[in-house]
This record gives C-alpha cells, structure tokens and sequence, in this order.
C-alpha cells in the first residue's frame, strides 16, 4: 500500500534535514570499487522517510571491521535540537527479544524446560485468563498459545491521555486478556499477542525471586554491556532521548513520556541504535544464551517466519536468514537486524510523522506497518550490499 504523502508532510520537513554526522572505525577497509557505496541507497532512503514528514531517523550499521552511523532531523520540534546517533528511543517490541533471552536463560538453568506447562507456575495464570488447556513456555515465546491481546480490552476512546497516563503491570495486563475469550481452537496457531511476554515477565520474575526489571538489568543489560538500555520509567525532559508524537483532532501532542509502558516485558525498553546491535551482535554470536537455545530460538513456527522471539529475514549473502526484532508504536518505528553469524548488524528508528491514532484514523495504522517494512527491507538491503562489497 502507497503511503498517501501530502498527508504525511508536515511544516517540519524544511528543518529536518540537518545530519549531524557519520562515524567510522578507523580501520575500516575502503569498499572495494566495484560495487557502489553499501550505504548510497541507505542515505537516500533515510532522506525519503525525512520529505515524508519523519521528525527524525537514527541508523547504526556494523560490521566485522567497521560500523557506520547517522542521525537526521530533530530530537523534538519544541527545541528543534538537532537528533544525535546516541539518542534513547522507545524500541516498542524489539524488548520481546531480549525477554526472550532472559526466558532462554531460565532454560539453560534448568530451572524450567521450554515444552513445560506455566499454567501453575505463574502466579494468577489460570485465574486471571482462564486459558483453555496447558500453555508452554514455548508457545508464549512464538505466539502460539492463541492468547488474547491485551490492548484489545483497553477503552477505544479517541482522547487516549487517560489510558497512557498510568503504568499498565503485567499483572494488569493479564486481567485485561481474561476479559476477552481464549479458545481452545486458537492454541497452537500463530497469533501475535502482547500479553505472551507479559506472562513470561511474570515468570522470569517468579523464577528468579527478583522483580523483571531488575533481573533484565542485571542478566541482561548490565551482563551484555548495554550502557543506555532501561525497562525504567524516563522523564521526557532528559537529555538525549528522541521525542514521539500524534495528532488529536488535529493537535499535535507531545508522546514521549513512557510511563504506560514503563517495566513492560513486551514493549518496555528504551535503548540506543548502538545498545540493540551490540545486543543483536552478543545474541548471535553466542554470548548471550546456549548454543541449544540460540538455534530454539532460531526455529520458524510452521504458521508464521517467528522463531521464539524473533522473525525472519532472507540474507543476500547468506543461505541463513537473518533475524530481526520489529518494534512498532504510535510514534516511533525501530528495527534491528543481524546475520545468523552475529557478523553483520543494523538498526533504525525513525520517529514517526505526526499522524492520528488508529482510534481517530484507522488508515494511519496501515501507514506506520507500512513504514516498518521499508525499514526493515532498507536495512537488510544495505546489509546485502555491505557483505557483497566485501567478497
């Protein structure tokens, strides 16, 4: 679908196209000549999210002797702070992937099997959703348990203000899913639900003995080096971060806070382009989990390219896929990429054109899935000419 563009320029567009810079390794090798600049199409392609109407776009691409980054357009339209490849952004679902490793290392400690049932095991399970048999720990990381939604249960209001103003807890949120009905038949499908990872929050957290974001900053984050990455609540007048925003009945309106999301195991992390590729570059090169973890969480489902807590992509220099962790909110799209070797990664973020809620406009949600995929195929694009001019 083609986006409808007048309606995604904005008065923005002719301030946003400040770069604030490129940095190299200094021992990166020259590409070879060849073959065009493996970041040419990418450039251009940033610079089109940009006329599009996008507040600003973050990308950092690496490599085995190199890494590649650019930031364009602004930190927020207030201050008209030019956007810096450091800047914090809300990552939406690509904290799935990373709760999914905390989930694997459960498994590598032997403190509970993937294809074990959690409808005992995780406090208020079968009480709040009621689900209609047992449910593994599997299907909750490949979103094939047929659970609810979560956000579904949520008031439809158009002024979404109220709803965003509190933290929604997991245990909330499981509340929320068992008013809407879990069929039997639905078990074993694929059904992409946020509330999966909201269980498994809920079971890192009872296995461990220590609340999920403090097991996340410790195992995770802390344990992998990622410097700016939090599960915490982030005032949006911090320095640094990338600020979101949508449109009410025309009102342009500040998103940024994060306090509905904060702590969520599904969507709650904010973290740098940098911290989710060199967690993409721990994950895949065995740092992170088990070798016999690693390739369960590579295993497709039959219905859906979803492993356990990432999708597929193709690899143009690979007969690997590569595997990406998607992240799509109302205000800002993200994705990370890396080989199956962990060699190569990149990610992006673009701060979404300010746009209606799907509450208001249900053609905007159409816009922002649309935007994710010419992300993730710009990415992988500039990946397949990065390996191929290395050749």
């Amino acid at each position: 679908m083609s986006t409808n563009r007048p309606a995604w320029r904005r008065a923005v567009i002719a301030a946003v196209l400040a770069v604030t810079g490129c940095t190299y390794t200094q021992d990166e090798p020259v590409p070879s000549s060849s073959y065009p600049s493996p970041f040419s199409s990418l450039e251009n392609q940033v610079r089109l999210f940009m006329n599009d109407g996008a507040v600003a776009t973050v990308v950092q691409v690496k490599w085995p002797d190199g890494e590649w980054s650019k930031a364009i357009g602004m930190r927020d339209l207030e201050t008209r702070t030019p956007a810096q490849p450091s800047d914090r952004v809300q990552i939406a679902s690509v904290t799935k992937t990373m709760t999914a490793v905390a989930v694997l290392k459960l498994v590598d400690d032997h403190l509970i099997g993937l294809d074990d049932p959690v409808n005992d095991v995780i406090p208020g399970f079968t009480t709040a959703l009621k689900p209609p048999g047992p449910i593994t720990v599997r299907q909750l990381l490949s979103h094939t348990s047929g659970m609810p939604e979560a956000n579904d249960a949520l008031p439809r209001d158009v002024d979404f203000r109220p709803v965003l103003s509190r933290t929604l807890t997991m245990e909330q949120g499981l509340q929320l899913a068992g008013t809407l009905p879990w069929t039997e038949s639905s078990v074993g499908s694929f059904k992409y639900s946020n509330t999966n990872y909201l269980a498994l929050g809920l079971l890192v957290q009872e296995l461990r003995h220590q609340p999920f974001a403090t097991v996340m900053r410790e195992e995770i984050f802390g344990a992998l080096g990622l410097k700016s990455t939090t599960l915490d609540h982030v005032s949006p007048n911090e320095s640094g971060l990338l600020h979101g925003y949508v449109t009410l009945r025309g009102e342009r309106i500040d998103t940024t806070d994060n306090i509905f999301n904060a702590g969520s195991p599904a969507v709650g992390a904010v973290s740098t382009v940098e911290d989710m590729n060199h967690f993409m570059a721990a994950l895949f090169q065995g740092r992170a989990i088990s070798g016999a973890s690693l390739a369960e969480m590579k295993a497709k489902t039959v219905t859906a390219p979803y492993g356990l807590g990432l999708w597929e992509h193709a690899d143009g220099c690979s007969s690997q896929p590569r595997y990406v962790g998607r992240g799509l909110f109302w205000d800002y799209q993200t994705v990370a990429v890396s080989s199956s070797d962990g060699r190569y990664q990149a990610a992006m973020t673009i701060t979404t054109p300010p746009l209606p809620t799907e509450l208001e406009d249900e053609s905007t949600q159409n816009k922002r899935e649309l935007l994710v995929g010419q992300i993730e195929s710009t990415l992988n694009e500039a990946l397949d000419r990065l390996c191929a001019s290395a050749k």
